[in-house]
């Protein structure tokens, strides 16, 4: 383990812990009744020479949220750029939304049939700017009013992690402010805490979108235990080839298309295989239902190049059962595993009362309700974020950040005068958190995909070296 924390160590962007809570805040106090920019010439040298800030892979336990003083609002903004759109918001601490802004790259999924990560770079760094800035003022604050900046590190898209890194070390060097790397995977679940008051920990998450699918019981803020995970394709990988094939407007991103055309028709037409029924473990597997969906469409000779609105109407009804029976196999198979990981988790902690479901395929209606008759038969209570927190956004990154800022988990101001070319800590693989034994996979993509220790270990092993 020490080599593997050692080897993640960075000196841009890592999580830090705070050995004096009050140190920062007398900061920010002061900030406020004198010249941000004037003080901070002042104070920035000695904090940066401070003993104060460790490295988190060498930190010990963190302070707790009540060292903070959580009377102190905090506004915190966040930034996102880990896939395919760029995504700005700004939030205090008491849970209140000021400003939220998504630019969409959806004419680019069309034009490419999906991502592809050199122009979604292209894309991101466009009108990173732009939103930035338009979450500020929609929010009504400057950048002398934010406390710290939250940007995710990873996992996602290297390229496109990049350009959001490197707004917000820009960003917050400028103005001395602290700074939040967030793990993506984990602001999908923590967001449900914002919008649901009475979501406290332990709890189990499901978090399901277009990269990942991933099954967690959350013990608490920054340890995870990973019940199951997504061994090739996650479901939202295969609602979005789905739509492709069956040529439907992917401007609106592959589920809601698949959705809504799945309404038309019968779910039952077609006998697809649930995927993994006879591995009795909680990891997801959807390639082969791709598979099985291609041979489908390839046996009703649909043409993906004939767009829906031009088909006849026995073709539309022939890709409305496909889309209908593609979709009842892939959430059964969310069914299947998510029973199985209540069970699980609740050996574990049986005082657990809610799942949580998020993530871009969380705003599926059908999987929603279908999913909540589970949870309801295990005596759980379901939690859906709404859809616009749900998609990928600035408010999960920046709740996040105020999650852990609150815990003394953050980097302190970066260099004013960073160079363009800085290494930066990008973390485009990163487990969230360390596998149940129960359900430990053998499967290869799984081990060449731990990149990056996970973020619990990195966590745990902080609080193990505490004296």
């Amino acid at each position: 383990m020490a080599s593997l924390l050692s080897s993640s160590s960075s000196t841009i962007s890592r999580l830090t812990l705070l050995r004096k809570p009050s140190l920062h805040y007398s900061i920010k106090t002061l900030q406020k009744f004198h010249g941000h920019r004037k003080l901070s010439k002042l104070i920035l040298p000695f904090l940066r020479a401070s003993t104060n800030y460790v490295p988190f892979s060498s930190r010990p336990k963190a302070q707790t949220a009540n060292s903070f003083g959580q009377d102190e609002e905090l506004v915190v903004l966040g930034i996102e750029t880990s896939c395919d759109d760029t995504a700005a918001a700004v939030v205090r601490s008491s849970g209140e939304i000021l400003s939220q802004v998504v630019s969409s790259q959806a004419e680019l999924l069309v034009r490419y049939g999906g991502v592809a990560p050199k122009m979604a770079e292209e894309a991101h760094s466009l009108v990173i700017d732009q939103v930035v800035q338009e979450a500020l003022d929609k929010a009504n604050v400057t950048e002398e009013d934010l406390s710290a900046v939250a940007v995710t590190i990873g996992p996602g898209l290297s390229l496109c992690l990049r350009v959001g890194v490197r707004k917000a070390r820009k960003l917050a060097g400028a103005y001395a402010l602290p700074i939040v790397g967030v793990h993506h995977m984990e602001a999908h679940a923590l967001v449900a805490r914002l919008v649901e008051k009475q979501l406290q920990f332990p709890f189990m998450a499901l978090l399901v979108s277009g990269g990942h699918n991933l099954l967690i019981l959350a013990h608490d803020l920054g340890h995870y235990i990973q019940l199951g995970t997504t061994i090739d394709d996650a479901i939202g990988e295969a609602y979005d080839k789905t739509a492709k094939w069956l040529g439907l407007d992917m401007r609106k991103s592959g589920g809601p298309a698949v959705e809504e055309l799945a309404r038309e028709g019968d779910e039952n037409s077609i006998g697809f295989k649930v995927p993994m029924k006879q591995h009795k473990d909680c990891n997801f597997s959807y390639a082969g239902l791709k598979t099985q969906v291609g041979l489908a469409i390839e046996s009703k000779n649909i043409d993906a190049s004939i767009p829906i609105a031009s088909a006849s109407s026995e073709d539309r009804r022939a890709r409305a059962d496909i889309a209908a029976s593609f979709q009842r196999v892939a959430v059964l198979h969310l069914e299947d595993k998510c029973e199985r990981a209540i069970e699980w988790a609740l050996k574990i902690e049986p005082c657990i009362k809610y799942l949580v479901v998020s993530g871009g395929v969380a705003s599926n209606q059908y999987v929603r309700s279908r999913l909540n008759k589970i949870v309801e038969k295990k005596g759980l209570q379901l939690v859906c974020p709404p859809p616009s927190l749900c998609t990928d956004n600035g408010v999960m990154i920046a709740w996040t950040g105020i999650e852990h800022f609150r815990m003394g988990r953050y980097d302190p101001p970066p260099a004013a005068c960073e160079p363009e070319d800085a290494l930066l800590d990008l973390r485009p693989r990163w487990p969230l958190g360390e596998e149940y034994a129960e359900g430990k996979s053998e499967a290869r993509s799984l081990k060449t995909a731990r990149l990056h220790p996970s973020l619990t270990s990195l966590i745990q092993a902080s609080i193990q070296q505490q004296p």
